[in-house]
């Protein structure tokens, strides 16, 4: 049986003050293990602040898989994530608002390579059309997502993070191809020219 110093320690592999990444909100900060009483039930609880929403959350231990929290990304996943956004943007031909569905569930996935997918496809230079208000505010939740894990993974500041970032979209190879603006409902959305 675990001593009470291990036990308050670490769950599941997961232990305080580790940043892990909880899908739907990004990097947070495992601040504590807690045991509450809820409905007579003794629950183990983990602690988790996020720092930039000024949130803290608190997971059941048993939950933790359920959930989708992870820890942070590897080296290699964080490379990966980089050359995908060095890519060529992949647009399909379907309604923006579909499109944002699927870009908000890639964003809220938690997973690091489909966020870069998002930020691949909706990042926009100086001299490309301007993007509608809703494309701009998944590029900046993906972006900001993107950022806030290799920041952690890097050891290096959000800011810096989005720099490494937007250096590699604006350098891109995949960057040369012209795209035309779609008519197809709510701005914005671009069509890979042929």
């Amino acid at each position: 049986m675990a001593t009470p110093a291990k036990k308050t320690a670490q769950r599941q592999g997961f232990k305080t003050g580790e940043h892990i990444i909880y899908p739907s909100h990004g990097v947070g900060l495992i601040t504590a293990l807690e045991e509450q009483t809820v409905a007579g039930y003794s629950l183990e609880l983990l602690v988790i602040e996020f720092e930039q929403d000024k949130m803290t959350l608190r997971v059941p231990v048993a939950k933790i898989a359920s959930v989708g929290m992870r820890k942070l990304s590897e080296a290699s996943t964080v490379k990966k994530s980089l050359e995908t956004i060095a890519g060529k943007p992949r647009v399909k031909r379907t309604m923006w608002s579909r499109r944002a569905q699927e870009y908000e569930a890639k964003i809220n996935s938690g997973d690091l390579v489909s966020t870069a997918e998002v930020v691949r496809d909706l990042y926009r230079s100086e001299s490309q059309p301007e993007q509608s208000y809703s494309e701009r505010q998944l590029y900046e939740a993906a972006l900001d997502r993107m950022a806030r894990e290799i920041a952690a993974v890097q050891k290096q500041t959000d800011t810096e993070a989005v720099r490494q970032i937007e250096g590699v979209l604006a350098t891109s190879p995949g960057r040369a191809a012209k795209v035309a603006p779609t008519t197809d409902g709510e701005g914005g959305g671009q069509e890979e020219a042929a």
